[in-house]
């Protein structure tokens, strides 16, 4: 399973904000540690936003922050929000014609199922670790 560049940089800004812990940052400033669009960046923070996993302020004194405990984001909650699908395989476009007797489907689903267990073992803080916050520069 290859995650979307949406679910990608949501886990990008939850590490970055939780490397910082209670500092304020900009969109722009995660932008650049990361390379990425802030066009994007904007979207998937306001998503995160909307979710409460990150705190946002307007203004001359705002920016964001991550706005619960790192310890309380589950990695499998990140996923499952952020992806569009879990949908494996889809049989209907085009429709497959040994839909319902194949059993290509119900194996990946279940191998998903595994993925998604294994991953509700773990939360953003076990993604932080010194190497990781030096690694980030921040600003």
């Amino acid at each position: 399973m290859q995650l979307t560049k949406h679910t990608d940089y949501a886990f990008r800004v939850l590490i970055y904000l939780a490397g910082m812990q209670e500092e304020r940052t900009t969109i722009q400033a995660i932008t650049e540690a990361f390379d990425i669009s802030k066009t994007h960046l904007m979207k998937v923070v306001n998503e995160l936003a909307n979710k409460g996993w990150v705190d946002s302020t307007r203004g001359k004194n705002g920016g964001i922050r991550l706005g619960v405990a790192a310890e309380s984001v589950s990695l499998k909650e990140v996923l499952i929000h952020m992806e569009k699908t879990l949908e494996p395989i889809n049989c209907d476009t085009p429709m497959c014609h040994i839909k319902g007797i194949c059993q290509l489907k119900p194996i990946l689903l279940q191998a998903q199922n595994e993925y998604l267990n294994h991953l509700a073992q773990y939360s953003l803080a076990d993604l932080i670790n010194p190497k990781t916050v030096a690694r980030i520069s921040f600003r």
